[in-house]
């Protein structure tokens, strides 16, 4: 039996969706408008909500102070790379701990996500420590490698893992595939949802990582955006053109990056609820 809805709901209906589009957009909204305003415009009441004429000045003074296009390929450089390899990692961990059957596996599985539970501010002076003994300060590697294997991306993996047929494994050894050929030609290939799924969620982890790159780089040439924004910010003044303007230059990477991956990315999450 069908159910009809009158007007006064479909316009309360329509209305909270409106208010929602606008809690959601109007922060980002806010930020792109105030990168093209002076520093003293943007709280400006009544606020402006058109775009300003002071866009290529606060590039260039911008620039100027951090060197954006040199922040800009750091933070690029080490997520990409960061991100690549990071991927890898824990696709191989998640296919052994889903289709291989070893002495302790449930248990190092089980440590695994122990490790999710200890906070992130519990490992930063061991970690410094480390860095340090191996002379890695100020270094891209000191950024990219310690959280290679992340907990989670793991666990997304060995989930989404669990979904691919024993049969299709045991048919590729009996062809005689060796399983580094298995796992790159047969598995990785059927899990690209879920791959788009953990890259989105590591590159945005790293692209955004503020505190372990803030005590491990110390010179302006190696900063990462969001230590370089950091940086900006005075105790006396601080020139909110130039902060609303890099940080939208700080999201248009992770905006594009979501974009060209956001078909497999849903596909990819909902694959993880593969019941044990």
């Amino acid at each position: 039996m069908k159910t009809t809805r009158f007007p006064s709901q479909k316009i309360g209906i329509y209305a909270i969706l409106i208010v929602g589009v606008i809690l959601s957009i109007g922060p980002f909204y806010w930020m792109v408008i105030g990168s093209t305003h002076k520093s003293g415009e943007i709280f400006s009441i009544p606020p402006k909500l058109l775009p300003g004429s002071t866009l290529g000045e606060n590039f260039h003074t911008l620039n100027e102070s951090l060197g954006m296009v040199k922040i800009m390929w750091n933070s690029l450089f080490i997520a990409v790379v960061y991100t690549v390899l990071s991927t890898l990692i824990c696709s191989m961990a998640g296919y052994s701990f889903a289709k291989f059957r070893f002495k302790g596996k449930n248990f190092v599985f089980f440590i695994i996500l122990c490790s999710l539970m200890i906070p992130y501010q519990v490992t930063l002076i061991p970690l410094f420590n480390m860095m340090v003994s191996l002379n890695w300060l100020n270094t891209y590697q000191a950024i990219i490698v310690p959280s290679l294997a992340s907990p989670f991306a793991i666990y997304l993996m060995r989930q989404n893992m669990k979904a691919v047929p024993d049969s299709i494994i045991e048919a590729s050894r009996v062809d005689g595939a060796g399983e580094i050929r298995i796992f790159f030609t047969v598995v990785l290939p059927v899990m690209r949802p879920a791959l788009a799924a953990v890259a989105i969620f590591l590159f945005m982890s790293q692209w955004n990582s503020l505190i372990w790159p803030l005590i491990t780089l110390n010179s302006k040439e190696i900063f990462t955006l969001p230590v370089a924004l950091s940086s900006i910010i005075g105790l006396a003044r601080i020139d909110y053109g130039q902060l609303m303007l890099g940080t939208t230059l700080s999201t248009i990477p992770i905006m594009i990056f979501f974009l060209l991956l956001q078909k497999h990315f849903i596909s990819g999450i909902l694959g993880g609820s593969v019941k044990e």
